[in-house]
């Protein structure tokens, strides 16, 4: 079996894993503006950078889909190719770390293993945890994207191998993520959940649906002491 590359020195048990797009990183408007980009290719209706930013969480052929249905348009075959040869080509040109990201990631890193699981493809998602000096905190192996060999969340897969390369177990991880789709993933495998109510995903999340167990930030430099 592949060597995640988690710490195995000390007593270190307890595993608390990321999403990236809207918990991480804002990555809003370089989303938004290429499916815009890709609308008005094709002669559709541009959208509002909000509403792009609720479509977000699922992958980006689900977001294709949903911002084709949302501004009355047909997607043509090519529609999902194209759209990620523009956003690859803007990964970087206004998404950043969401304040006290970093220190949130110094602190829970001296007690507990880290990982990343998103929806996002695995090559988008190690070069904008490089260039934002992420990548530091999460060993290589550590990163699970949507076109690995796992579905997509929320399908837990992906998670519970996350757990069991750690040694871990579902009762000591943490789900960190902003969305409905972190959520379920985090019901899913039984792990612990932790919703950051600053991310893009957050609007529309079910509130009524959590249990007194889960925890709510509002900002990331929060993360540290609420985990």
């Amino acid at each position: 079996m592949e060597d995640l590359g988690f710490a195995t020195s000390g007593s270190m048990s307890r595993l608390i894993v990321f999403d990236l797009d809207g918990t991480l990183v804002d990555s809003r408007r370089d989303l938004a503006e290429s499916a815009n980009l890709l609308l008005r290719e094709l002669g559709c209706d541009a959208l509002p950078e909000d509403d792009i930013g609720r479509m977000v969480g699922e992958g980006a052929a689900t977001l294709v889909a949903r911002v084709f249905e949302a501004s009355r348009c047909a997607p043509p075959p090519h529609a999902l190719a194209r759209f990620l040869a523009i956003y690859n080509g803007r990964l970087l040109k206004f998404t950043r770390a969401y304040p006290g990201v970093h220190e949130a990631l110094t602190a829970l890193g001296a007690r507990a293993r880290l990982a990343v699981l998103t929806n996002k493809p695995l090559h988008a998602t190690r070069e904008i945890l490089a260039a934002l000096d992420l990548a530091r905190y999460f060993p290589s192996a550590c990163v699970l994207g949507g076109d690995g060999p796992f579905p997509r969340k929320p399908d837990p897969a992906g998670l519970r191998h996350l757990i069991s390369e750690a040694g871990a177990t579902p009762s000591a991880t943490t789900m960190v993520g902003d969305s409905v789709i972190d959520y379920r993933t985090a019901r899913a495998a039984g792990t612990h959940l932790c919703l950051v109510r600053y991310g893009f995903g957050f609007e529309g999340f079910p509130v009524g649906d959590l249990s007194s167990d889960d925890r709510v930030v509002d900002q990331a430099d929060q993360l540290g002491a609420v985990l």
